[in-house]
């Protein structure tokens, strides 16, 4: 029986990084479907990341070898980058500056992506997010924040 090592691996971190996290929500309290615990929701999603794993793993045996190939280091830098800055500049740029950083950070990922692209993800991810997150689920986060506002106009 042939096993691909690419999807065996790629599952097998899937399911590892599912038990992790269902194994944070020990301690949380679940509740019910229609009264979510704080732990209910990870779970839910650990749940289905591991689900997720299985199939991978499944859909690797009987298939011819693949070699894993190397390390796209520009992506991996570049998309780590951007939970980090986002954490970093959300409360000092405010939501939606934050957003479109972190959007232009995440583009630089793809060697492809060019400069309109950039432009064209960043403007609608960042319309769609503060559209969605300040208006929509009313987090309480500054749309323009204090580092920026001494820019405005009017101030």
């Amino acid at each position: 029986m042939q096993i691909d090592t690419r999807e065996l691996a790629c599952g097998g971190l899937f399911v590892a990084f599912a038990a992790a996290f269902a194994y944070g929500t020990v301690d949380l309290p679940l509740g019910s479907a229609l009264r979510m615990g704080p732990g209910y929701f990870p779970l839910m999603l650990a749940i289905i990341l591991g689900v997720l794993g299985l199939i991978i793993i499944f859909k690797g045996l009987g298939r011819a070898p693949s070699p894993i190939g190397g390390v796209p280091w520009r992506g991996l830098l570049f998309i780590l980058a951007g939970p980090i800055v986002f954490g970093l500049t959300v409360r000092g740029l405010g939501l939606a500056a934050a957003i479109a950083l972190v959007a232009a950070i995440a583009t630089l990922a793809s060697a492809r992506a060019g400069i309109r692209l950039m432009l064209l993800l960043t403007l609608s991810l960042t319309v769609f997010c503060v559209i969605v997150f300040s208006y929509g689920l009313g987090l309480p986060y500054a749309l323009v924040g204090p580092w920026l506002t001494p820019f405005l106009p009017g101030r």
